[in-house]
């Protein structure tokens, strides 16, 4: 297993226990338009969203999900009743002061269990598995928060991890119709031809699996092939 600081990830192995996912399968929902869901992931994986693609799964009628990812500057118009079992937030604001902003900017949204993860544990996270060069990659120099979220999940100890929702090329997002460009895909890249050639990770993609040489996921089996996948269209909302 990649090594973290000990207070790291203490302080976040702790917290996974609480949520009681610790040591189960993951599946990751980012934001691309049309996501491949298979529901044999949706019965047994804990689901982890990025930003507001819980909205996709909430007009799909799922579940809150067993964490969400979520940056500091993401939208909350888009999704005033965010609702999430775990939240991981990005940002400087201490984590007292979050739950306030919760209380009263962000009256509708629903959070159980909140963790604040600022920028150096973020940056020993993901280079910890990509390597420092990705400060030189693309604009920005850091990879999104769905890559952020494929190492937090192999870095405590996830048997599998599986990718949804995540496109290098497709614009726009399955919560919304603004058809806004995909952002930091030169460093998305760069993390997922490192990450690619660890066997638990896998996408429901099949254009990222042909893109990046992942592995693409297939059902158990013993799975009903009659149930076919389910592919969320943007929101209506």
């Amino acid at each position: 297993m990649t090594k973290l600081s000990p207070r790291m990830h203490r302080r976040h192995e702790n917290w996974l226990r609480e949520l009681g996912i610790l040591g189960k399968p993951w599946l990751i929902l980012g934001g691309a338009p049309n996501p491949v869901l298979p529901p044999e992931l949706l019965e047994h994986h804990a689901r982890i969203d990025i930003n507001n693609s819980g909205l996709t799964a909430a007009n799909l009628g799922l579940s809150a999900a067993d964490i969400t990812f979520r940056r500091a500057k993401a939208n909350w118009a888009a999704w005033p009743e965010f609702n999430t079992r775990g939240l991981i937030w990005f940002t400087r604001t201490p984590t007292p002061l979050l739950r306030f902003r919760l209380l009263t900017k962000h009256r509708k949204a629903r959070v159980e269990k909140l963790m604040r993860m600022p920028k150096a544990d973020r940056t020993e996270l993901v280079e910890s598995f990509v390597g420092r060069e990705i400060r030189a990659v693309g604009d920005q120099g850091k990879p999104s928060n769905g890559i952020v979220a494929i190492c937090y999940g192999l870095a405590f100890g996830a048997p599998e991890v599986v990718i949804a929702g995540v496109s290098l090329s497709r614009s726009g997002h399955s919560y919304d119709k603004l058809g806004r460009p995909r952002k930091q895909v030169a460093e998305d890249t760069y993390a997922l031809e490192r990450l690619a050639s660890d066997p638990r990770l896998s996408t429901t993609e099949p254009e990222l699996a042909d893109a990046m040489g992942l592995r693409l996921w297939r059902p158990p089996i013993a799975a009903d092939p009659a149930k076919g996948p389910v592919v969320a269209e943007p929101s209506r909302s």
